[in-house]
């Protein structure tokens, strides 16, 4: 019963894979009678054996008791008899993501149940509206977007239309709420807020797998390592279901014509192999079996690795130049690991500073049990500090991490060439400025790379290896061999701007702050869709304002002068907050105000 009275009692679900069998799960955990049907006994089969294993899983992680399990399952119906939902209170539709296969199943139900009934579509993108008028009481229809495994998932996304009573809409998010579940109400666009900002950034990751930009394994440890995400984007497109992909991308493009939304022809090629992802038991992984998660080796084509092939240089004596957070994080992991490292600052003053910051962060570091003290002396002995370049002269590995600017960074390699000895390795922090013209500033470009670590760098694992066309095969093999001996894990990805991870997350970003200005959600609910709905450790509103909305805009702008892409042209909102001084957390407001 819902607070205005209408009763939900019996729900029927059409379509009962890994979607609707989750779907028919949660329902009836809730203490709803559940009408499941199939198209034939074996698909059927295959629910009820998801079904008896998700439970059992229930009951062995303490989610569930036995007694809880079995009336759950005895709430639930399996019937291949289309005509049984006549009584249901509603309907909800699970069946692929087609939309001719959608509209005739919704006329063919207007016949069949009820006329207080609801009917329902799950669809992560389709036009709710178009489904709609497929019946003769399309304001009866909705959308309810769960997202998989729906047992484990909070968000829902509750679509109304234009003939939506709002009397429904509460209905539905009231449901919702008795699911245990988040409700966020929005309207008939495609994609809803979750995937109109996800599917980009899955169709962008697929590109750069399909032009060998780099293996899906370091695409999804950047993600993973780089952004705290839970899933890489290739996983997370093998969880959601390649065929579903790339039909809410087909959606996406046939509505808005964002080129960024126009399927990469690597979704097809999978999906005509019958590689469909985790329920097909291969995608962009091979798994142990259909509709589960454990990802298995693969005998055929496996993806390359970053193994070295030996050829490495020496790496002793290391300088770091910058004095800011970055560059003091970076020195510290060099000096804990035991090199002897130089911070380089541009004034006494500064370098005083960075070496207090570096020895703060040791003594928490110590308070917290992390290191011992005769690793907190030891690591200071092997830090020293200077203003003058021309110190570096015997150094083996120089990492630059100064302001992103172009011209700087320039310059200073140029000097640093005239300085360094033969074979010292050349490097650069920058995340997303052109390694190549770094590399074309000095007579030694073979021995120039970019070196991108995260921050803070202390915690963050995750360090990109950048090699210019003009880098020494042996210089990118040093740098991944020694950023795993500083305890980091490399990823390898060629000189684009971005590299992996802003190349990836900044266009989303930027995509969020378009929805903003269009006014189709708030912050509050496009940041609680992207954390409830694909778990994300932060919504992209609340990212930014950590990162700096100058940063984003500065990443964002280089995107687009590189790719040329109109899509990825920064968001007019975006550019207007920098003007007016919101740069986020640093000024204590953003898209949110906070303490400085």
């Amino acid at each position: 019963m819902t607070d205005n009275g209408r009763h939900i009692g019996t729900v029927g679900v059409i379509g009962v894979g890994t979607m609707g069998a989750g779907l028919a799960e949660v329902l009836a955990r809730s203490g709803l009678n559940v009408i499941a049907v199939e198209v034939d006994q074996p698909s059927l089969a295959r629910a009820h054996a998801f079904l008896e294993e998700s439970t059992r899983n229930a009951v062995t992680k303490g989610k569930l008791t036995e007694p809880a399990r079995d009336a759950l399952l005895s709430r639930i119906t399996g019937t291949l008899d289309l005509s049984r939902v006549a009584a249901a209170d509603l309907v909800i539709e699970a069946v692929p993501e087609n939309i001719d296969l959608k509209r005739a199943l919704f006329a063919e139900l207007d016949g069949i149940v009820r006329p207080e009934a609801i009917l329902a579509t799950s669809s992560s993108a389709l036009s709710v509206t178009d489904l709609a008028m497929s019946t003769a009481a399309p304001h009866r229809v909705m959308g309810m977007h769960f997202f998989n495994p729906v047992p484990v998932q909070e968000l829902v996304e509750v679509v109304g239309t234009v003939v939506t009573p709002p009397a429904l809409i509460s209905d539905i998010t009231t449901l919702a709420c008795r699911l245990g579940k988040h409700p966020i109400v929005v309207g008939d666009t495609a994609g809803f807020i979750a995937n109109a900002l996800l599917m980009g950034y899955l169709n962008h990751a697929v590109t750069m797998y399909e032009n060998k930009y780099a293996t899906r394994e370091d695409i999804d440890a950047a993600m993973q390592l780089g952004c705290g995400y839970p899933l890489g984007p290739l996983a997370l497109a093998d969880l959601v279901g390649l065929d579903t992909c790339r039909a809410v991308l087909e959606e996406m493009y046939a509505q808005g014509g964002d080129r960024r939304h126009a399927p990469a022809p690597l979704w097809a090629q999978m999906i005509s192999a019958g590689r469909l992802g985790r329920k097909s038991g291969h995608g962009f992984y091979r798994y142990d079996r259909p509709g589960f998660g454990v990802v298995v080796p693969e005998d055929i084509a496996p993806s390359p690795s970053l193994d070295t092939t030996g050829h490495t240089r020496p790496i002793h004596r290391v300088a770091v130049i910058g004095s800011g957070i970055m560059a003091v994080g970076i020195a510290e992991i060099f000096a804990r690991a035991g090199h002897a490292t130089t911070l380089v600052a541009r004034t006494p003053d500064t370098a005083d500073r960075a070496l207090s910051r570096l020895t703060a962060s040791l003594d928490r570091a110590l308070a917290k049990g992390k290191i011992t003290p005769a690793h907190h002396a030891d690591t200071l002995s092997h830090c020293t500090t200077t203003i003058d370049l021309t110190e570096l002269h015997q150094v083996d590995l120089v990492v630059e991490a100064v302001a992103e600017d172009l011209h700087v960074k320039t310059d200073i390699f140029r000097r640093l060439d005239a300085i360094c000895r033969p074979g010292a390795i050349l490097a650069t922090t920058t995340s997303s400025l052109p390694v190549v013209t770094l590399a074309a500033a000095t007579s030694r470009p073979g021995d120039v790379i970019g070196m991108h670590f995260f921050n803070p760098a202390t915690v963050m694992r995750l360090v990109e290896v950048v090699s210019a066309v003009t880098t020494a095969p042996e210089v990118q093999d040093t740098v991944t061999d020694l950023a795993r001996r500083l305890g980091k894990h490399p990823v390898h990805c060629a000189d684009r701007a971005g590299f992996i991870v802003n190349a990836l997350l900044f266009p989303y970003l930027n995509d969020a702050v378009k929805m903003l200005a269009a006014h189709y959600a708030s912050i509050d609910d496009i940041d609680q869709a992207m954390t409830s709905g694909c778990h994300l450790p932060m919504g992209p509103f609340a990212l930014m304002d950590v990162v700096g909305l100058d940063v984003s805009l500065a990443i964002q702008r280089e995107l687009h002068r590189e790719y040329r892409d109109p899509g990825l042209r920064p968001a007019p909102l975006l550019e207007h907050m920098v003007k007016g001084g919101y740069l986020g957390r640093k000024t204590g407001h953003g898209f949110r105000s906070t303490p400085c």
